[in-house]
Order: structure tokens, then C-alpha cells, then sequence
């Protein structure tokens, strides 16, 4: 398939998480057609469902170049608020609309375009594979994490790794993702005294002792930045209490906060924060607390140099533009990529990625498989 054809058929796939449908088995078929040696990874863990995955090769040895990335998307939203079948890739207005358009089934079909060609009219000096999950927008658990080390303890070696996540504010080539900050969340219980609103002095509202935690929290100043990353924020994403009624003080009160952190600090630093904010709120009083922590990414930075500059000089000469090299946004699968090779992330606009009548520009899908097929061409120069 040509680009545009392959990224309507996987647009065509309704692989929501952990959801195959077929997804794989597409581009399986179009990798082993150029050659690829494919092996899929079915992966389980308590809690969580299972994941299949896939991992693709051609060629030997160093330089190995690989493209990350996922098949499975989120899911439709309001489906009557769609002006198309979200999962019937719908072209119109120099547009491809769908599920997964913007993130990130184009990319991945750019990908396989551009290596198609690269094999077609190049000699393959050095290895080049994709690692493709089925568990991005999910728990992420039985997906890249899982593959990267069952690959590498069967002795793989990845040189360079390009996310193919959508990296773009409003125009194909602006940015380049060489970093990440750090995803930490934090949910804080606090455990009062329950009782009727009218008899304060028989009740102890673990509301109020939650509320002074959470405003200390979000009052902190975490760092003003670096030069690499913006600086680290706070946000509360939940608060609730135990059940009853609207004259009764609850029993217990639980507050859920998310923090995006820089290489100014670590999952060790921001506990010891949390613990010390919760521990003087409590202390002398009856309130009893507990907190859950979950560090679901460190922050990272790819050291600029040769790999960024291929990237980044590759679609400046296709787009015209000059690509920045930044680390904002969200976390995606680089932070396990990080763990084993130099990862960047390069893929188109990132706008209505999740959104309802999410789209791409069908031009951009074309310009960005040239932009890799150039990376490819660079890569092994």
C-alpha cells in the first residue's frame, strides 16, 4: 500500500485499548512484504488486560535505527458527534479524518512508506526495525516496556529510536521532542470523625484538613525551569468524600494531584515534599492520613547531537521550516526507549489528537514519509 491507502486501513482497525482488531496483523502483512522478519509478543499482568505487540526487523548489525510507536487509539467519545465513521477513514477538504489520523496511525504509515523506499533503492547497511504496541493510551504495562526487555535479554541492541508520536503545535516540522519532564501522582486519604453538620464539636471534617494540604501543595513554587524544560506544575485532577447525605460531616476525604517535574527533581525529593506538607497539616490533631504514590515516568533528555540534527535537518529540508527542539507535553513511549537508546520523538500535528472529527492534513502524511525516508537516507550515510 502507498501511504495514504495504508493510513486509512489502519485508520480502518477499531483498536481501542487493549483492542487488536486486526491492526497488527495489517502491518504485519505490509512488513513482511518488504521483507521484515516480524515476531508478535503477547503479553499479561495481574489487573491489567492482555496486550499483543509487535516487533519487526530487516537487515544486521550496527547502526540500528529503530521506529517506536502504537496502533491502539482512544476511544470515540460522543459517536453522534462525529461528522464521519471514526473508524471509517473519510478523506475530504485535503483531509483524512478518523480515529488515530493524528495519533498516530499516519505516522506509522509514513514510516513503513519510507523504509519500503529506502529498501527499494538503497543497500541496507545496518539494521531498522519497528516496535509497535497496542498499550500506549492504556495502562502501558504489557506494551513497549515489556518488549524493549524480553528484545534485549535475547541480545538485540538499538542504536537510535524515533517516536512517531504527533509532535507538532499547528505545522508539520516545528518541534522535535527530545525530552520528557516526569508524570508523578500522589492521592492523599485523610480519615476524620463522622457526625452531624449541626454538632461541629462531635465531628472532625477530614474535608477541611485535605483542603489546607492540597492548597499548601498547589502553592508550591517546584523550580522556575531550565534551559531544556519548562518548569515543573501541580494540578489537582480529584476530590471526593465518603458517602452521605448533605447534613452529614463524611468520614474520610481523598484528594488526587498529578505533577509534571524537570530534572530539578526526583520521585525521592517530591515524596519527601508531600510527606512533610501532609505530616504538619496532621500533626497534634486526630486526623489520620495515608498517601499512594505512583511515579509512572522520569524525566529525560536526549543529548543534543548527530541523531537530533538528522532529525531535525531533515524536516527543515522538506518543510521549510526550522524545527525547535523542546521537551513539552506529556509523556508517551520514549521513557522506555530512553533506558536503552537515544529516542526522539518527530510525527505531525498534534491538535485534534483525542478529539472528536480528529484529522491530518492527507499532505502532511506525505511530507512526513519523506521526512523519514531523508532520516533514513542520513542515518546511514
Amino acid at each position: 500500500m502507498e501511504v495514504i491507502e495504508l493510513t486509512k486501513a489502519l485508520i480502518s482497525c477499531q483498536s481501542v485499548t487493549p483492542k487488536n482488531d486486526g491492526v497488527l496483523d495489517l502491518l504485519e502483512k505490509e512488513l513482511s512484504n518488504i521483507g521484515f522478519d516480524c515476531k508478535r509478543y503477547l503479553f499479561s499482568d495481574s489487573n491489567t488486560p492482555d496486550v499483543d505487540n509487535l516487533y519487526a526487523k530487516i537487515g544486521n548489525g550496527a547502526p540500528h535505527i529503530c521506529f517506536g510507536g502504537h496502533t491502539d487509539v482512544v476511544p470515540v467519545g460522543d459517536l453522534n458527534a462525529w461528522s464521519c465513521d471514526p473508524f471509517n477513514a473519510t478523506e475530504k477538504d485535503g483531509k483524512v479524518y478518523g480515529r488515530g489520523a493524528s495519533d498516530m496511525k499516519s505516522a506509522i504509515a509514513a514510516f513503513v512508506c519510507a523504509v519500503k523506499d529506502y529498501i527499494n533503492n538503497n543497500e541496507l547497511k545496518g539494521t531498522i526495525s519497528l516496535l509497535i504496541t497496542n498499550d500506549e493510551e492504556g495502562p502501558a504495562i504489557n506494551g513497549t516496556k515489556k518488549v524493549l526487555e524480553e528484545i534485549y535479554n535475547n541480545g538485540e541492541k538499538i542504536d537510535s529510536c524515533i517516536v512517531g508520536e504527533p509532535t507538532c503545535p499547528s505545522k508539520l516540522g516545528e518541534m522535535v521532542k527530545i525530552g520528557r519532564r516526569g508524570s508523578f501522582t500522589a492521592k492523599i486519604s485523610i480519615t476524620g470523625k463522622q457526625g452531624h453538620v449541626a454538632y461541629p464539636q462531635w465531628t472532625l471534617n477530614p474535608i477541611d484538613s485535605l483542603t489546607k494540604i492540597l492548597n499548601n501543595i498547589i502553592s508550591l513554587e517546584l523550580d522556575k525551569g531550565t534551559e531544556e524544560f519548562p518548569p515543573s506544575n501541580v494540578e489537582i485532577v480529584k476530590i471526593n468524600s465518603s458517602d452521605g447525605a448533605s447534613n452529614v460531616v463524611p468520614q474520610s476525604a481523598e484528594g488526587t494531584f498529578n505533577i509534571r517535574y524537570n530534572i530539578k527533581h526526583s520521585k525521592e525529593s517530591l515524596i519527601k515534599t508531600i510527606d512533610t506538607i501532609i505530616s504538619e497539616q496532621v500533626k497534634n490533631t486526630n486526623y489520620v492520613s495515608n498517601v499512594e504514590y505512583n511515579n509512572s515516568a522520569e524525566p529525560f533528555l536526549t543529548n543534543m547531537g548527530n541523531f537530533t540534527e538528522i532529525i531535525k535537518s531533515s524536516s527543515d529540508e522538506i518543510t521549510g521550516l526550522s524545527a525547535e527542539l523542546t521537551t513539552t507535553g506529556g509523556t508517551s513511549d520514549a521513557r522506555f526507549f530512553k533506558d536503552y537508546c537515544e529516542v526522539a520523538e518527530f510525527g505531525l500535528i498534534g491538535e485534534t489528537a483525542h478529539q472528536i472529527d480528529e484529522h491530518v492534513k492527507l499532505q502532511d502524511i506525505e511530507n512526513l514519509k519523506e521526512i523519514y525516508l531523508l532520516v533514513l537516507k542520513k542515518y546511514f550515510s
